[in-house]
């Protein structure tokens, strides 16, 4: 166990428990031993009902506050058979002596005074009453106690209690306990997490799989502040900052938890928004704290995580003449990085998914001299990705191949294998299973990509029809279209928010030509070109198919340039700085407009046309989705005889549907196209 997770688990024990019954014993002693009375009666008239019958005895008037006696012998003998309720307390004071008959273990009783003037003038009219019946007068003396104590104590009690308050709020307000920013006063200091002496993320770069040339870069960074001379000697000096670039998931953090586990020197760990704060100029003052505190530990690293929370572009209005404090925040790095003052020693790191939206003064040489592009692993760094995750399950190892689960994950990134590995282990506990198996890594895609299946999901033969035929026309179109991903799977059983569903395994390219966007837009459209083909009619369940045909189209011809009316023109702004405005005139907007819906019409026409020449074999899918509710490739390979154009690529492998009930899914691929019938037409079957 570390020190840090030892010094976690010591003791609750805090001095301000001490501070704490100290303050609890004082005004305990002040309000019940302020007295010197061994009994407390409530009323004043009490005790001059006793005085009238000359009960009392020993009677002193402390500092006209309140009174004390004691009882007499007749008193005492009065009071013991008295079934007055008063007395109870006297009683039982009288009983617990052990001889209400002995003086000398006569308790002492007190009373408060309500009003001194009028006390004084009541016992001067009891003596007189009593010297008129011939009767002992009651002696009184005044006595005079000083309370040091409790005068301290009350008049300081107050200022205490205000002062704990004042320093309970100001600690709320700046985010808790004790040391570096507990008080109001270290509210401008950096949340940094630090990492030395012995302090470590227990991660390292071979905990780190794939990222090849990403974890090149990194490491020589390490490399450098472990043996600088090598590099010194040379000329050579150490980039100042490196920026690492990627989609989520990818494994950016993950890089940085390794550096501070290799580095062996201090390493700042925080986020972006750790420099946000609601107060004006806090997030400049942690930037210049923190590199303060890493200059004087240097040689040092700082990891900002999400870096776009502060790194954004400066805008021009600069929100109208208002004080931008994220912008301030920025300037204040900038200068930091590479100002005026020398920064020697400290080495930046930075993670985010949004560089294209960082402010160009940022990303500059001297400042991050690197941006190291951590992008989503291809098949062979997906194989290392598992082989890390599956370490700490329980495989069936005849069963389960890391090469077949590599080749059905593509555009999967590294978080999302990790959640592949925990939900197939969770399956297989699901199913009471002792190994994991890999039809579980199997149902686990399916799981994550489609949603839980809905099996009890109540729906009309109507509209079971209408979706059996819905996947139908994209599993046909997929499969005669050259450039459309091959098909692995169909189901129509329901499934997330989906009511059909069907599985591709896409190729794994790097650029995409104007044919292949258009058999990917022809295949979508296929749904619902079936619909209007069988049915006459078409439904709201191709709305996942249209939005994604529309972006398609939008893309290939204002983003891509790939519309000969438009030409070899982008208006995409990589920057986000026209977000209000568009980059072209009304007239160009009009052209895109005709241009997308002349894309999206010939593909569905191509769609339709592609169809009706198929329209036997489009039924015959259709019925026997209908009867399976789960059809696969070999399924479509039956029907409509093995794709012409397919590379038949050496070691593939692929599943065979032994058996299509919706108890065993089987699938080959991540892709999952929810574009079966999606949640309007679900709404209208769940209304009836």
């Amino acid at each position: 166990m570390s020190e840090n997770n030892q010094d976690k688990k010591k003791s609750p024990f805090s001095i301000y428990w001490i501070y704490g019954l100290i303050g609890v014993s004082i005004i305990a002693f002040q309000l019940f031993m302020s007295g010197s009375g061994d009994i407390k009666l409530k009323y004043q008239s009490t005790f001059f009902a006793l005085a009238d019958s000359n009960y009392v005895t020993s009677v002193y008037v402390v500092n006209k506050d309140w009174v004390e006696f004691k009882l007499n012998e007749k008193g005492r003998e009065y009071v013991s058979k008295s079934k007055d309720k008063q007395f109870t307390s006297v009683q039982n004071a009288l009983k617990s002596t052990g001889n209400t008959m002995m003086a000398s273990k006569n308790p002492t009783i007190e009373v408060d005074i309500v009003d001194a003037g009028n006390f004084e003038e009541e016992l001067k009219a009891t003596n007189e009453k009593l010297q008129a019946q011939g009767k002992p007068i009651i002696n009184y003396q005044e006595r005079e106690d000083v309370n040091y104590l409790g005068n301290i104590i009350s008049f300081l009690l107050p200022i205490i209690i205000l002062i704990i308050i004042w320093m309970f709020v100001m600690r709320r307000m700046t985010g808790g306990g004790g040391g570096g920013g507990g008080q109001i006063f270290n509210i401008g200091k950096s949340k940094a997490q630090v990492y030395e002496k012995g302090k470590t993320t227990n991660v390292t770069f071979k905990d780190v799989a794939g990222l090849t040339g990403a974890k090149e870069e990194i490491q020589e960074i390490v490399e450098f502040l472990k043996n600088s001379r090598k590099y010194t000697e040379l000329g050579a000096k150490i980039p100042k900052g490196a920026l690492l670039v990627g989609p989520p998931g990818t494994g950016k953090t993950l890089l940085a938890k390794a550096v501070a586990g290799e580095a062996k020197v201090p390493f700042f760990s925080l986020s972006g928004s750790d420099f946000v704060e609601m107060f004006v100029g806090v997030g400049a003052s942690r930037v210049r704290d923190l590199f303060k505190q890493a200059k004087e530990k240097a040689p040092a690293i700082i990891f900002i995580d999400e870096i776009d929370a502060i790194g954004r572009a400066r805008s021009r209005g600069n929100g109208f003449g208002a004080n931008d404090e994220r912008e301030n925040t920025l300037n204040q790095l900038l200068t930091e990085m590479d100002g005026f003052g020398t920064n020697s020693g400290v080495i930046i790191l930075a993670a985010t998914n949004r560089a294209d939206v960082l402010d160009s003064a940022l990303l500059r040489a001297g400042r991050f001299d690197r941006q190291i592009y951590v992008d989503m692993p291809d098949i062979n760094e997906r194989k290392e990705i598992f082989k890390v995750h599956l370490k700490p399950l329980k495989l069936d190892s005849k069963n389960v191949d890391v090469d077949f689960l590599a080749k059905q994950t593509p555009g999967f990134s590294g978080a999302d294998i990790a959640n592949l590995c925990n939900e197939a282990a969770l399956i297989a506990a699901r199913h009471e299973k002792k190994q994991v198996e890999k039809q579980d890594f199997l149902d686990a895609v399916d799981r994550i990509v489609g949603g839980l299946e809905k099996k009890n999901k109540i729906i009309t033969k109507e509209e079971k029809r209408a979706i059996a035929f819905h996947e139908a026309g994209h599993a046909t179109t997929s499969w005669l279209l050259e450039h459309a991903s091959p098909l692995v799977k169909v189901t129509i059983v329901p499934r997330g928010q989906s009511l059909g569903a069907a599985w591709y395994l896409p190729e794994e390219r790097s650029i995409t030509t104007t044919e292949q966007i258009s058999d990917e837009m022809c295949s979508a459209l296929g749904g619902r070109a079936a619909e209007e083909l069988v049915f006459g009619r078409i439904s709201t369940g191709a709305l996942s198919d249209l939005e994604k045909v529309t972006k398609q189209a939008y893309a290939m011809v204002s983003i891509y340039g790939l519309n000969k009316r438009i030409g070899n023109r982008s208006y995409y702004d990589s920057q986000g700085r026209e977000s209000f405005t568009k980059p072209y005139s009304e007239e160009t907007s009009r052209i895109i407009d005709e241009e997308v819906s002349i894309l999206i019409e010939a593909q569905y026409q191509r769609a339709l046309e592609l169809l009706r020449n198929n329209q036997d074999k489009l039924t015959l899918l259709a019925e026997k989705l209908l009867e399976k509710e789960v059809i696969f490739k070999e399924d479509l390979e039956h029907i409509f005889g093995k794709r012409a154009w397919d590379k038949g690529e050496e070691g593939q492998e692929t599943i065979t549907g032994q058996s299509t009930t919706q108890n065993e899914s089987y699938t080959e691929n991540e892709q999952m196209n929810e574009d079966g019938i999606n949640e309007d037409l679900e709404g209208d079957i769940q209304e009836g």
